[in-house]
């Protein structure tokens, strides 16, 4: 399953983050009180000196009263039927990976599809995470393995894993090279981000 056949747009998550801080009127300190981040560490992201992780993401949009897909880009209207052009697609890179959204943060249906291409070592973060509806995932290559409670699943190319999204569970690429996962989140109440729900805080964390 080719995916990449061309290049999606990758977004600028630091000028995008400079833009919706100073449409709020917020400064650097003030984001980082709200955030639980380092000042340094904004000032960083923003000047494009570092890539955030996607738990950096979620503190970032919580922390703003966002939804995590604003880093995508401009925002527009929900829409009922999305088509989407495989270089139209949005590619947000984050710590030892990149998330691509397939259109769910387009549409009007509580359905978010998406892949996410991890490095060798990148996780969901050190926590479980539960959200409510179900998740899909289907391994495109390379290797993901995937807690659900306490059974382990160690997923290959073609393998596929659904399950109950209330179950605790967390995902890591434990092995030597990149892997391809599309995911597939479902159900899910409505004002709820399971995007970014799925994505685990890391307590602590500073970028």
């Amino acid at each position: 399953m080719d995916l990449y056949k061309k290049d999606a747009l990758s977004v600028n998550v630091g000028t995008r983050l400079r833009e919706l801080r100073t449409e709020r009127r917020i400064s650097i300190r003030g984001l980082a009180q709200l955030s639980g981040l380092s000042a340094n560490a904004l000032s960083m992201i923003e000047r494009g000196k570092t890539s955030p992780s996607v738990s950096t993401l979620y503190k970032l949009a919580d922390a703003l009263g966002l939804p995590i897909t604003t880093f995508f880009g401009e925002e527009r209207e929900k829409e009922s039927v999305v088509f989407l052009q495989a270089d139209e697609r949005t590619r947000v890179p984050f710590l030892r990976g990149t998330w691509e959204g397939l259109g769910g943060e387009h549409f009007t249906g509580r359905v978010e599809p998406f892949v996410l291409t991890l490095e060798s070592g990148a996780n969901s973060g050190p926590h479980t995470m539960v959200h409510t509806g179900h998740e899909f995932v289907i391994c495109l290559r390379g290797t993901l393995e995937y807690q659900v409670e306490d059974k382990y699943y160690t997923l290959k190319p073609g393998d596929s894993l659904m399950f109950s999204a209330h179950l605790r569970h967390r995902w890591r690429n434990a092995g030597g090279t990149v892997t391809n996962a599309l995911f597939l989140l479902s159900g899910f109440s409505e004002g709820e981000r399971p995007t970014a729900m799925h994505m685990a805080k890391e307590r602590g964390a500073s970028s």
